[in-house]
């Protein structure tokens, strides 16, 4: 009895028509994720010297054709801690990139 409910259990699971997890995964990602990483990277080689603690995607605006997706980052360098806003500008139809531009947050204090 116990083999017919274990063969008869990997054959609902072996013909189940759920899709495969790394599909799912794929389809999870936001929209913005292709950007984030651009996003990282860019700052990366921009602050070479610096470490990325802390993320945050702050929205994406249309306009004219052009996309513009928001990033803050936060950064430390030696005992340095600073944000970096991160500015992803494509277009919008074809997602070409058109500049990636940075702009310093210095904490106050």
């Amino acid at each position: 009895m116990i083999k017919i409910a274990i063969a008869i259990g990997l054959f609902i699971v072996s013909y189940s028509p759920h899709a495969p997890i790394a599909k799912v995964v794929q389809e999870d990602a936001p929209a913005y994720a292709k950007w984030s990483r651009l996003a990282i990277k860019q700052t990366q080689s921009e602050y070479p010297k610096a470490s990325i603690i802390d993320y945050l995607y702050m929205g994406s605006a249309a306009n004219n054709g052009f996309t513009v997706a928001t990033f803050r980052l936060w950064l430390r360098e030696g005992q340095r801690e600073y944000g970096v806003v991160v500015r992803v500008t494509y277009v919008t139809e074809t997602e070409k990139l058109e500049s990636v531009k940075f702009h310093e947050i210095v904490p106050p204090g």
